[in-house]
Parts: structure tokens; sequence; C-alpha cells
């Protein structure tokens, strides 16, 4: 069974290629969306300096991530808004061209690099911004677009990959990857922004904590988990020829080669401390548990001498 991170079965760009690539049963490949904690992302307006837009980038600087558009993007709305200013965290071997344009345009005051951040500062950066901004060039799930919505920003980014799937159209503007596109973009929500026809950060923040939370992750996965159990375990030889057929004659020999070897080791580690040595995990959850049933027992136990009583 494989997993495919993404939020949505019926048209994951990521489980296609999936499918396509490995020549898989599209049947046998279940879809799970990312998530994130709606409490560490929430929105604070107060935060925000509302005398200027403040235009907020969160990414590693290499090239995948478009920074090379974002260094294009940078001096060119900048020279068009007075009142513009960027706040990029992150590290990478890119930082040094955002580095050349901020010395070239003289922006000092008005684009500040971070560098590196941990997890747990990332909510404080967002919540300073106005617009949260992604300019990636490939990508499979924006989980940074999600955090950024959560905490109440604009969302802008580059039409790539499964990110049109994210978030819905009234939450994120898209746009080529272009610095001519995202300019467009970007202007086009700095103008919303300022005619106030925006949705504040308090509402943008209810619709996304309903859409990517942590129990629907487990619930599926759990679903995923039940069906994988209830499929037949195939015998050693019979995968033997999956691998054989499958990949090819050299590349499946290979494969073949290091499963029988993988085998033995585990024959070998068998003989070394045989199975009837391990203690077995107690299931100490769920009501068909251990556990449950004694809860169980003690609740009929205590109920029956109420009763008596």
């Amino acid at each position: 069974m494989m997993l495919c991170s993404m939020p949505r079965l019926w048209d994951s760009t990521p489980k296609e290629n999936t499918v396509l690539r490995a020549a898989l049963d599209p049947e046998i490949v279940s879809v799970i969306p990312n998530a994130v904690d709606p409490t560490d992302f929430t929105p604070d307006p107060c935060r925000r300096d509302n005398s200027k837009v403040t235009i907020v980038v969160i990414s590693r600087l290499v090239y995948r991530k478009g920074i090379d558009l974002l260094s294009g993007i940078i001096p060119e709305l900048c020279a068009k808004h007075p009142d513009l200013c960027f706040l990029i965290g992150g590290e990478g071997p890119k930082r040094i061209i955002l580095e050349e344009v901020r010395e070239k345009y003289q922006l000092h005051d008005r684009v500040r690099l971070l560098g590196a951040l941990d997890h747990k500062d990332v909510r404080d950066v967002l919540v300073q911004g106005h617009i949260f901004l992604n300019t990636s060039l490939t990508e499979a799930f924006c989980m940074a677009i999600v955090e950024g919505a959560s905490c109440g920003l604009q969302v802008v980014s580059t039409r790539v990959g499964g990110i049109p799937e994210v978030l819905p159209d009234e939450l994120v503007t898209l746009c080529e990857p272009s610095v001519r596109s995202l300019c467009d973009g970007l202007e086009t929500v700095i103008a919303r922004i300022r005619t106030g026809n925006v949705a504040s950060p308090a509402t943008i923040h209810r619709k996304v904590r309903t859409l990517y939370t942590w129990r629907n992750v487990a619930e599926r996965t759990e679903k995923v988990y039940n069906r994988v159990c209830r499929e037949p375990v195939l015998p050693f030889s019979e995968r033997l020829h999956r691998l054989w057929s499958q990949c090819g004659a050299v590349a499946g020999s290979i494969f073949s080669f290091f499963a029988v070897i993988s085998f033995l080791f585990l024959l070998l580690l068998q003989w070394l401390r045989p199975d009837h040595l391990i203690d077995v995990a107690i299931d100490s959850s769920g009501p068909h548990s251990r556990t449950g049933q004694q809860l169980s027992k003690k609740k009929v136990k205590h109920y029956t001498q109420l009763c008596q009583d």
C-alpha cells in the first residue's frame, strides 16, 4: 500500500505522478493530507505594522524554492510601493543573491533577512506580515502556505505541483512561476489590503483550522493500516517473481539478490533470538483492549453493587 501526502483523493497531482511513474494500480495508493496544529498558528493582528505592507517569505533559500524569482520581485515592487517591506526567513546557498539585491538597490531598511528559524519561532514571524509569498518552482504539498493562512495572512503562491489543491480559491492567489505574474498577483492583493477588501485574519484562521487536522490524518492512516492488515501476505517466492518481472531483468535481479540476503539475515536473527523469547506488546488502547475490558468489568461490578444496595 502506497501513501501519498495530499488532501484530495480525486484530483491529487502527486498521486497521479506516483501511479504513472511507478506503474501502480491507483486503488492501492491512498491519499492522506498533511495537517497543521491551529493552536500553534493563530493570528495576532496587533503584531502587524499597519503603516506599511509586509510580505513574509519563509523558505529554504535554494533554486527549487524560486529564490531567483524573489530576487526579481523585490526591487520591482519596492520601487512602486514605498511602504512595502519584505521579511525573509530561511537559510541556503541563494541567500547571497538576496543580499546582493538588497545592497544594489539600498533596501537594507525594507528587506530583512532573518536567517534560519526554529519551528517554534515561525509563527512569531508570520503574524508580523500581511501577505505570505511562496515562489516555489516545484512542490507537492506546501505546508508553509497552510501555516501562513492559519495565521491570517493573504497567500500568494506559484501554481505548480499540488499547490492549487491545498487551499480554496478565496484563500490563495495563484500565479505562474514568473516575476511578471507574481508581481501582478502581489499588486492585486496589496490593492485589496489598502482598500480593506480582504477577510479578517480571524475569519481566514477559522476556515483553515477545519481543513487540515491531525485527527483527520490519524483516521485516514488507521483506515489504510486496517485495509493492509486484511490483505493476504504474499509468499517469498511470489515476491521475488514480482521484483524480477516488474523491475526488469537487470534491476530485478539485483533487487531479488538483496531480498534473498535480507531474508537469510532475518532467519539468522530468528535463530539467534527466537520469536518465543520476545515479549508481545499488550494492546492498551480501545474498547477491546485489556485495559478497556478491565474497566468494563469494574463498571459492571460497581453497577451490580449499587443495584444490590
